[in-house]
């Protein structure tokens, strides 16, 4: 069974930047539909960003955008959000899930409903504090 791995999570100063990845050890990510997510204490689950498997579209969230932009690396089979000028706002359990829906428009309208994700990874710790 596909299991997600998130990593790159820590402790950082405001203004700051982190590169979380995300992998699933013995499963290729390339044809896989990967979300980004946060969760803050006593808050629901926010989409950040979405990219479509096999190298097609990607959508960020308005609220990150900017400053967050999510890729692929296929040649380490992950795929990476990378987070500049973190502010401690941005201090959450960080989450990366996959989709089944294969959709066109997935990312564009699906891609930050955690409902539309079928997969999720244990989450990596980032927090924002000086």
């Amino acid at each position: 069974q596909l299991q997600l791995v998130e990593s790159g999570g820590g402790l950082v100063q405001p203004g700051g930047s982190l590169r979380l990845s995300c992998t699933a050890p013995g499963f290729t990510l390339d044809y896989s539909n990967i979300g980004w997510f946060r969760q803050a204490p006593g808050k629901e689950r926010e989409g950040l960003a979405c990219i479509r498997g096999s190298g097609g579209q990607s959508d960020v969230a308005a609220s990150v955008k900017g400053r967050f932009t999510i890729s692929r690396d296929n040649a380490k089979n992950t795929v990476d959000l990378q987070m500049n000028s973190l502010q401690p706002e941005d201090t959450a359990v960080y989450y990366c899930a996959t989709a089944r829906d294969f959709s066109s428009d997935f990312c564009r309208n699906r891609g930050e409903n955690v409902f539309s994700y079928d997969n999720w990874g244990q989450g990596t710790q980032v927090t924002v504090s000086s």
